[in-house]
C-alpha cells in the first residue's frame, strides 16, 4: 500500500507529497457518467454498494492517486432521518420535509445507522477492491452544514431560515446540532469498522458564520465528533475542512484533529507557519487552475509545493472539488506533476 497519504497526515516521513482530489470520482470522468446513467439517478448510485465501488475505483484506475475516497453524499444522514431527500435537475438537493420547529427536531430518530447500511457495505466493498493499492477515506458532512440543508430545505445563498433560528432560537438549533453530532460519530465509527483508513469532515458552509458563531455553532460540534471518534479509534486520522475557514485555523488545529483542509483563499506558507507544527495541512490549488493548459497546471503545482517548507505534513489537494467540465487529461497532469516535483531524493 502507498502509505504516503497516511504518513503525511501523521507527519511521518514520506517518499513524495501525496495527492488526492475532492470529487475525484465525478462527472468530469466519462466512465463516471456512464455508471451514473446505468444507476438511473445520483442517490440510486450512492445506494448501490457495487456501483459506488465502481465509481470510487475509476479515478484510482486512471490516475496515480495516493488515496481513494468513499463515493457517497454528505446528505445521507438527513435522508436516513426521514426528511425526504430528492434531487432536482440543475437545482441540487432538496428535502420534502425540512426542519421548521422544535417538534420536527424531537421527531428525528437519534439512531440512523440501520438505514445507512448501504454506505457501510460500500466501504467494505471498496476496501476489498482497493487491496493494498491505496488507503480509503471515509467522510461526513459537519453538523452545521447538514443543519443548513435540513432547515433551508436545500441549498441556499442567504441561509435566512437557519440564521433566523440561530439568532431567535439558539437552544433549538443547538439541540439539532447536538443530535447531528451524535449521528455523525456513530456513522464515522461504523465507516472505520467497515474499513475506512482515515476520515474527513466537510464543513462546506462554516465560512458563512461570524467568528463567534462559527466557534459556537460549527466548530464545537466538530470538536465533539473528533473527541467521540478518537475515543473509539485513536489511531484513525481525522481531517477537518471548513470552506472559507482561514480565519479560524488555530481553533480548528486545537480540536485534536490530525489534518486541516484549506481552500485557495489562504497562503499555504502562512498556514504552515501558523499551524504546521501541530497538524498536517491539506490543499490548496485553486480548482480553476484545472481549466489551464498543462504548462499552466505544472507551474501552479510548483508554486503550491514550493510554499510548503517542511519535509512532511502536506497533502496536496484542490482548495475545493474538481469541477465537472474539467478535461480528465488535466487531472493526469496534476497528479503526475505533484509526484514529479515532490519526490524525495
Amino acid at each position: 500500500m502507498s502509505f504516503d497519504y497516511i504518513n503525511a497526515l501523521l507527519k511521518k516521513p514520506v517518499s513524495r507529497t501525496p495527492i488526492w482530489v475532492m470529487r475525484q470520482a465525478g462527472r468530469y470522468l466519462p466512465e463516471y457518467r456512464a455508471t451514473r446513467k446505468k444507476a438511473g439517478d445520483f442517490m440510486s448510485l450512492c445506494k448501490n454498494p457495487e456501483l459506488a465501488c465502481e465509481v470510487t475505483m475509476q479515478p484510482i484506475d486512471r490516475f496515480d492517486l495516493d488515496a481513494a475516497i468513499l463515493f457517497s453524499d454528505i446528505l445521507t444522514i438527513p435522508d436516513a432521518m426521514g426528511l425526504g431527500l430528492y434531487f432536482s435537475e440543475g437545482e441540487g438537493p432538496k428535502f420534502k420535509r425540512p426542519i421548521q420547529t422544535l417538534a420536527d427536531i424531537k421527531a428525528i430518530p437519534s439512531e440512523v445507522n440501520n438505514d445507512l447500511t448501504y454506505v457501510f457495505d460500500a466501504v467494505s466493498t471498496i476496501k476489498t477492491a482497493l487491496g493494498t493499492r491505496a488507503p480509503l477515506i471515509g467522510f461526513s458532512g459537519s453538523p452545521w452544514t447538514l443543519a443548513t440543508y435540513m432547515i433551508e430545505g436545500g441549498s441556499s445563498k442567504t441561509f435566512a431560515k437557519t440564521k433566523a433560528m440561530l439568532f431567535n432560537d439558539p437552544k433549538i438549533l443547538h439541540l439539532l446540532l447536538d443530535k447531528l453530532a451524535d449521528s455523525v460519530i456513530a456513522y464515522l465509527d461504523q465507516q472505520v469498522l467497515s474499513g475506512a483508513d482515515s476520515l474527513m469532515v466537510f464543513d462546506t458552509w462554516g465560512g458563512v458564520l461570524s467568528k463567534a458563531n462559527y466557534l459556537d455553532f460549527s466548530l464545537s460540534y466538530m470538536q465533539k465528533i473528533v473527541n467521540g471518534v478518537k475515543a473509539k479509534h485513536p489511531n484513525t486520522p481525522i481531517t477537518l475542512f471548513s470552506k472559507n475557514g482561514g480565519k479560524h485555523l488555530n481553533e480548528i488545529a486545537n480540536t485534536g484533529c490530525d489534518g486541516v483542509g484549506i481552500d485557495w483563499t489562504v497562503e499555504l506558507s502562512e498556514v504552515e507557519k501558523q499551524i504546521g507544527s501541530e497538524v498536517a495541512i491539506q490543499g490548496n490549488l485553486d480548482p480553476a487552475v484545472m481549466y489551464g493548459t498543462p504548462e499552466v497546471i505544472r507551474t501552479e503545482v510548483k508554486k503550491v509545493l514550493s510554499q510548503f517548507k517542511g519535509d512532511t505534513g502536506h497533502i496536496f489537494n484542490l482548495g475545493h472539488g474538481i469541477t465537472p467540465d474539467v478535461n480528465p487529461e488535466n487531472m493526469k497532469v496534476l497528479v503526475d506533476s505533484v509526484h514529479e516535483f515532490s519526490t524525495r531524493p
